[in-house]
């Protein structure tokens, strides 16, 4: 179900409010879009967006963005929720807004069809290997020599779309093993932003 399917269906169920019905969705089914408000929220959106979000400030990021500190590193994390083929105009409107250098600065972590599940490969830059999204980062940020991580999703199965297989569920087997990488992609990230992509590229590659 789409997020608002998924919110509509929990809503009938006897006990489950808005909040509830957030949770599930965010960290059950994993839509991203859901938002659960708490009191503890609540308050912080009080404090400090009380005349509400300045949509107008962040126009044209188009994605959902999280600053943080990793190993004692300042990172933002960001999902672009572009279209998955024009995710590059959200990443150059990020790297502007913050004045990064993605050569430097960035590093992109996507699916690749080319790897089986559970396998994740590096590299230090390259083309966009026939990936519609990367190629429109290429386009958009006017480089590619940008670190990246690659996370195998396997070959779509025979007569399938290739959107509905990247944007669809693992089988259970494939999601632990999906799960393992995205782990060891989590560590390869921290050891690139420390300057170690060629001892990241020994241990995961």
């Amino acid at each position: 179900m789409s997020y608002d399917e998924a919110m509509e269906s929990l809503l009938t169920r006897k006990g489950i409010g808005k909040k509830v019905a957030n949770c599930i969705c965010l960290f059950g089914l994993h839509h991203v879009d859901a938002f659960p408000i708490d009191t503890h929220v609540k308050q912080l959106l009080d404090k400090y967006y009380s005349d509400g979000f300045d949509f107008e400030r962040y126009k044209g990021v188009a994605g959902i963005i999280q600053r943080g500190v990793i190993e004692g590193m300042k990172v933002l994390l960001v999902k672009p929720q572009t279209y998955m083929n024009l995710s590059g105009e959200s990443v150059a409107e990020v790297m502007n807004f913050y004045k990064l250098d993605p050569d430097e600065e960035m590093i992109v972590i996507f699916d690749d069809i080319s790897l089986e599940p559970g396998r994740i490969r590096i590299r230090k830059k390259g083309s966009a290997g026939g990936h519609n999204g990367i190629k429109n980062i290429i386009a958009m940020t006017g480089t590619q020599s940008f670190s990246r991580i690659k996370v195998g999703v396997g070959e779509k199965p025979q007569g399938w779309d290739l959107a509905d297989h990247v944007l669809g569920r693992f089988s259970s087997e494939d999601r632990a093993k999906v799960e393992e990488a995205i782990g060891h992609a989590m560590d390869a990230a921290v050891l690139m932003m420390q300057g170690e992509t060629d001892k990241a590229m020994n241990i995961y590659n």
